[in-house]
């Protein structure tokens, strides 16, 4: 458990477990601590680098917005100075964002990416969901004191009195407008996309997303020739709130980490 001086940011990353290595990011507002019982599991196999983004966690707030490609860039930054070559990459809803912007921005970084529970453009959510971010802020902030999510920031900030500063560069993040859609055709990590049924993003821009990449566009004939490198998972009785609790996501994910084609 330690801090890398990334692009003037003091960031903090945990290193759980052997073998190759693999980068974990989590959401937003969150810790590491979110991951739970997932992280171990992915760590029984391979070399996990958790990291806490700016301004989330240990990592303390820096003197700028914060940006999904100022996230990737520090991510990047930490993977060189790790001394890893590739990495495969995990990210969560914004840390699946800031997992697409690393494969898009650093491509030669990322050997293989699996992005949990986040759309490819902004209008992917649904508009309850696009609703909610638009109140996130310092009054949401003080509201928020009584969540499991300010409960794990307040244990390991350097400055919980940044709690409000959080919440207001987090709205400021997911209030502004994307569209990755032609970047994300042109990624050549292999990528899996991974959804609960019930998730914040509905089925048809899960299929958008997924046919960016190839997939769901054909038949993959009787001896799977035509199937494409990418994979879209679909966990059953599972919310966006909850999908990294399921019992079967490691094992998907190291499925598809190591498989040939």
């Amino acid at each position: 458990m330690t801090y890398a001086e990334v692009n003037g940011v003091s960031l903090w990353y945990e290193e759980h477990g052997d073998g190759e290595p693999l980068v974990l990011l989590h959401g937003g507002f969150w810790t590491v601590e979110m991951f739970g019982a997932f992280l171990p599991a992915l760590a029984e196999r391979r070399r996990v680098v958790a990291v806490e983004l700016q301004g989330h966690g240990h990592t303390p707030d820096a003197g700028r917005p914060l940006r999904y490609e100022t996230c990737a860039d520090d991510v990047a930054a930490l993977i060189g100075a790790l001394g890893f070559d590739t990495v495969d990459v995990v990210g969560y809803s914004l840390g699946a964002g800031t997992a697409i912007r690393v494969a898009i921005q650093h491509p030669g970084v990322v050997r293989r990416l699996v992005a949990i529970s986040t759309p490819v453009r902004r209008a992917g959510w649904f508009p309850e969901v696009l609703a909610g971010m638009a109140q996130l802020g310092p009054e949401a902030a003080e509201g928020m004191k009584a969540s499991p999510l300010y409960a794990a920031y307040a244990k390991v900030a350097p400055r919980v009195e940044d709690w409000p500063v959080l919440a207001t560069k987090l709205g400021e993040l997911l209030r502004r407008d994307y569209d990755w859609s032609p970047e994300a055709a042109r990624i050549r990590a292999r990528t899996m996309l991974v959804y609960a049924d019930a998730d914040s993003v509905p089925p048809a821009h899960i299929a958008e997303f997924y046919a960016l990449l190839g997939g769901g566009l054909r038949d993959a004939d009787w001896d799977a020739s035509k199937r494409v490198a990418s994979r879209l998972a679909i966990i059953p009785g599972r919310t966006h709130y909850d999908i990294t609790e399921a019992p079967s996501l490691p094992g998907l994910i190291e499925e598809f980490l190591t498989e040939s084609h």
